[in-house]
């Protein structure tokens, strides 16, 4: 028997969902304000994922124009019935609840149909009789509600050839506890005789929890499990490797055992989770007629037993991503809107172009910005950059960015006359330089090592011979706990004319991630 470490997708990757068609599954997560939207991983045994692409890639899917690092898209649920996928998800900064629709997962996906649904985290469930349901949350009536976050969840059936919802709504349940604060994320599942409602409870936070409830009829009544939370780690403290578990979907594999995908976070250099919310997986048994998370154990190991699957081989990318192609690989987002926007592979070969445009990343618009997730606590970032500014509002270089309010840049510029290399912290949205240097050579290597909460940056015309710029620079400004919100940290490379229009261009020539975790 083999073991497996958590978490199974590193860095911000919340909310997972998953289903399986045959021997193969498809697991999806929030995105929020990046683009595309809503990764799509596949897998045979539930350890290995390949990225298959992107559900929301086209201007017609994903509208986030304006929206918040924390906005965009929340909580998507993937299902597969009778040879087609749905994923159906919120965009709080848009149309509010939708599903798309595709017969193959690595695409292309409808347009999005969109619901007359209050509420976030809509998930569908297909009966055995052919009937579709729509279940969600939402906040309770203002006459009732006794609190922020006193919410319930509800269903209602969809008419699935119309695209619309029919009939009454049902509330199925308000969380294990009369105090339940943010009953959420819910997932119906058939199991024998019973309907089980599985939902998350006490916020993203450190009381994150997952509960469950079940019924003989899928519009109630619902009677909640003696034991609930079935799990949580709000009770081992802050000291403990995991934290905030919750927000989880279940799957049954080949052999009849079952499994669940949930997010949780890793802080490190005290309580600072930079990473965001990870997906993570943990084996469920079923004793009279209830699910039970880690048998004889109930939490959430960094090392565990893996599912008696055979192995799926995934070739890990190359740390190094030299701009050759004409694509490039699904790890590599932006902010609210696509990159091709401003970004080319084939302006000259062997570099990527990125155009300076007036948008700044301390704004809520589509910057000049392609990144990818920080999905270790200890990393070494590099970039080759050729960058000759022409005025003092010109600049290029790389960004670790937890939202437009707390980030890193690290960036090429101009001071009068001079060229410059120079490190700008903004936190709670106010700019401090913490270091400048002169340099004029071109191209230039940037390099950021981060060690837990420490960074330390270099520069130079040489990769083997650099020279320090600062060293020891506190990184914590990149954690939700200071930063707020429900994303991770995301590192890439960057230009902007600050506001001015520009007709020039910053070429990288390569972009190195190495992680280095033990």
């Amino acid at each position: 028997m083999r073991n497996f470490s958590n978490p199974i997708l590193p860095g911000f990757y919340p909310d997972p969902s998953i289903c399986r068609v045959n021997e193969d599954y498809y697991l999806v997560t929030s995105s929020f304000a990046y683009y595309p939207g809503v990764p799509i991983f596949h897998s045979k045994d539930l350890v290995n994922w390949k990225q298959i692409g992107h559900v929301l890639e086209r201007s017609s899917q994903l509208h986030l124009e304006g929206a918040e690092h924390s906005g965009g898209i929340y909580a998507p649920t993937l299902r597969y019935h009778e040879g087609i996928f749905y994923m159906i998800t919120t965009n709080i900064s848009g149309e509010g609840n939708f599903y798309v629709t595709a017969t193959r997962p690595e695409g292309p996906w409808s347009d999005p149909i969109v619901l007359e649904a209050e509420g976030i985290d809509p998930s569908l469930f297909f009966d055995e009789d052919g009937r579709v349901y729509y279940v969600g949350t939402r906040e309770k009536p203002k006459e009732v509600s006794r609190y922020y976050g006193d919410n319930e969840i509800w269903l209602q059936e969809l008419d699935i050839k119309q695209g619309r919802l029919i009939g009454e709504k049902y509330v199925l349940w308000q969380g294990a506890f009369n105090n339940a604060v943010w009953p959420e994320g819910p997932h119906l599942y058939k199991k024998d005789e019973y309907y089980y409602l599985m939902i998350a409870e006490g916020g993203t936070g450190h009381e994150h929890s997952i509960t469950i409830a079940r019924s003989k009829q899928i519009i109630g009544p619902y009677e909640g499990n003696p034991a609930n939370p079935i799990l949580t780690h709000r009770h081992l403290g802050r000291h403990y490797p995991i934290v905030n578990v919750g927000h989880g979907d279940l799957v049954q594999i080949q052999d009849g055992t079952w499994w669940m995908v949930l997010l949780g976070s890793r802080p490190y250099g005290g309580y600072y989770r930079n990473l965001g919310r990870e997906t993570f997986l943990v084996n469920v048994i079923w004793e009279n007629g209830w699910p039970i998370v880690n048998e004889g154990k109930g939490i959430v190991e960094e090392m565990s037993k893996a599912p008696d699957l055979p192995w799926f081989e995934v070739m890990p990318e190359d740390a190094c991503t030299h701009f050759i192609g004409s694509e490039l690989s699904d790890k590599w987002i932006s902010l609210r809107g696509p990159k091709e926007d401003f970004c080319s592979l084939g302006a000259r070969e062997g570099y990527l172009r990125i155009k300076l445009r007036p948008e700044s990343i301390k704004e809520l618009v589509h910057p000049s910005l392609i990144c990818l997730r920080q999905q270790h606590q200890d990393f070494i970032v590099s970039t080759l950059l050729e960058f000759t500014p022409d005025t003092i509002n010109e600049v290029a270089g790389l960004v670790l960015i937890q939202n437009e309010r707390y980030h890193f840049r690290y960036e090429y510029g101009m001071q009068q006359s001079d060229t410059v290399i120079r490190l700008i912290k903004c936190e709670v949205g106010k700019d401090k330089l913490i270091a400048e240097s002169q340099f004029s050579d071109s191209p230039i290597c940037m390099k950021i090592v981060g060690r837990g909460q420490n960074f330390n940056f270099y520069y130079g015309s040489d990769p083997e011979q650099m020279y320090e710029l600062v060293t020891g620079v506190d990184a914590s400004i990149l954690s939700t706990d200071k930063a707020g919100g429900f994303v991770g940290t995301c590192i890439g490379m960057y230009a902007s004319s600050n506001g001015k229009m520009s007709k020039n261009y910053a070429d990288f020539g390569w972009f190195e991630y190495k992680g280095n975790d033990k």
